[in-house]
């Protein structure tokens, strides 16, 4: 890890979020999608997010840090992280991985076939 990426590390845990190794989340994912429900949660929980805020949940759930948020959307880091705290309070979830999950059930990211 580079010491830059440690610092976001320790910067990410700082703030209470929860930090996995995209490795970690594609597990977890893996194994999430094996007992998926076959009827995805209720688009109308996307109701509440502003136009930016569905893409930044997508970009989250496939694993992307807010800086590669930010350069994918041409936006500030400091934009990320608000539309990223936004989407976690509008949804109702209280981490990124619970956001990850949600964009799931919500249809916005699909899995991809393990290598």
């Amino acid at each position: 890890m580079r010491p830059a990426e440690l610092a976001d590390a320790v910067r990410v845990v700082a703030s209470g979020e929860a930090l996995l190794a995209p490795s970690v989340t594609r597990r977890l994912l893996d194994r999430f999608v094996a007992v998926q429900p076959s009827e995805p949660a209720r688009p109308e929980r996307l109701a509440d997010l502003t136009a930016r805020e569905p893409a930044v949940l997508t970009l989250v759930a496939k694993a992307a840090s807010n800086a590669e948020i930010a350069g994918h959307l041409d936006l500030s880091e400091a934009t990320v992280k608000a539309h990223v705290s936004a989407v976690l309070r509008k949804l109702g979830v209280r981490d990124r991985v619970q956001a990850v999950v949600m964009a799931y059930d919500l249809g916005l990211v699909h899995p991809r076939p393990s290598a």
